[in-house]
């Protein structure tokens, strides 16, 4: 049996989280789903794969998500674009952006 060897680091992807806030003119259920498809409106089926998008948490309007940092200024423009959710008016906001995911963790 012949042992795989591991990805070299320089050839691994590099990953940002994105800290997002959902304001609203009322209260809204977020679902994780929602900003995908609507990110993949947006970017399509190779966008959102070459992005890498994952969900990390969701809590209320506040959320974090994984990206693949040559994809970060994309996704930032789709969620910026996301203008109405179930037919109430939001706006989604970046609040910071990050290469490790505990200096944003405790923030949602």
């Amino acid at each position: 049996m012949v042992k795989i060897k591991a990805l070299l680091p320089s050839l691994k992807e590099n990953k940002r989280y994105i800290l997002y806030e959902v304001e609203s003119e009322s209260k809204l259920a977020m679902t994780k789903n929602f900003i995908e498809e609507r990110l993949r409106e947006f970017l399509g089926d190779l966008g959102l794969a070459k992005a890498g998008l994952r969900t990390v948490k969701t809590k209320a309007n506040k959320g974090i998500i994984q990206v693949n940092n040559n994809s970060l200024h994309e996704i930032k423009t789709g969620l910026a674009l996301i203008k109405e959710i179930n037919k109430s008016k939001v706006r989604i906001q970046t609040r910071k952006v990050s290469g490790v995911l505990n200096k944003i963790k405790n923030m949602v």
